[in-house]
C-alpha cells in the first residue's frame, strides 16, 4: 500500500490519460513557478544560484534542526518546557528562531490524553525558521482536506496508531498563527544528553503526523 506522503505527493502530478504528452509535464502550480523562475532570470531580477542557496538553507541547513533542537530541550528543562507552551515567541525569539514565515508562534504538547496534529486548510502555513521548506504532502489538497475531516485515519496513514481514549486535536495553521507539536518523549531516554535526544525528534512528529523514534 502506497504510504500517506508518497500518494499525498502525487496528488497533482498523476496525469488523466498517460498516453498524452502532457503526461511528462511537471503539474501546473511547479510549472507556473518554473516559468516565472525563467522569466525573471532572463530579465536579470532574480540569481538563480542565490535561490538555490536559500533553498539549500530552509531544506538541508535548517530544515527540522532547529525545532528539533527545541523539543530536546523541552524534554530535558521543565522550566524552559513552561515557558515555551506559555508564550512560545520570546522563548524562540532568544534562541534566534523568529522572522518571516514564523511570526506569533504556539506550542502544543501531545500527552497521553491528547495528540496534536497541524494543517494549513486555506494554504500552507508552516513554520520555516523551525521546520524549514514545508513538504508536499502538507501543501496537498488531499492532506488539507482530510486532515480536519478524519484525522485519525489520515494519521493510521502515516503509521500512527492511537489507543481511543487518546483524542485528537487539529489545528489550523494560519498566517496570523504557526503551530509546533511537541512529541511525546520516548520512554528509556533518560540518560540521554541534548545532541542524542534531538535525534529522536523527526520533522513528522513537530507536525503531530508521526512520533519521536524509539531510542
Amino acid at each position: 500500500m502506497l504510504d500517506i506522503a508518497a500518494r499525498y505527493d502525487q496528488v497533482d502530478t498523476m496525469p488523466h490519460d498517460h498516453d498524452h504528452p502532457h503526461s511528462v509535464l511537471p503539474p501546473e502550480p511547479a510549472l507556473r513557478v518554473k516559468a516565472l523562475e525563467t522569466l525573471l532570470t532572463q530579465k536579470g531580477l532574480i540569481d538563480p544560484a542565490a535561490l538555490d542557496e536559500i533553498i539549500d538553507t530552509y531544506e538541508n541547513r535548517i530544515g527540522p534542526k532547529n525545532g528539533a533542537h527545541v523539543v530536546a530541550r523541552a524534554w530535558s528543562d521543565p522550566a524552559f518546557k513552561a515557558a515555551l507552551l506559555d508564550d512560545a515567541d520570546p522563548v524562540l525569539a532568544e534562541l534566534g528562531y523568529y522572522g518571516r514565515q514564523g511570526e506569533h508562534m504556539v506550542v502544543v504538547e501531545n500527552t497521553d490524553a491528547v495528540h496534536n496534529m497541524v494543517v494549513c486548510t486555506l494554504c500552507s502555513c508552516y513554520p520555516w525558521p523551525l521546520l524549514g521548506i514545508p513538504p508536499g504532502w502538507y501543501k496537498s489538497d488531499a492532506y488539507r482536506a482530510r486532515a480536519v475531516r478524519e484525522p485519525r485515519k489520515v494519521l493510521a496513514e502515516f503509521g500512527v496508531s492511537l489507543p481511543d481514549e487518546t483524542a485528537v486535536r487539529v489545528w489550523d495553521s494560519t498566517a496570523e498563527v504557526r503551530y509546533l507539536v511537541l512529541p511525546a518523549r520516548p520512554a528509556g531516554t533518560e540518560a540521554l544528553n541534548a545532541v542524542a535526544l534531538q535525534a529522536l525528534v523527526t520533522r513528522d512528529s513537530m507536525i503531530g503526523c508521526g512520533l519521536a523514534v524509539a531510542p
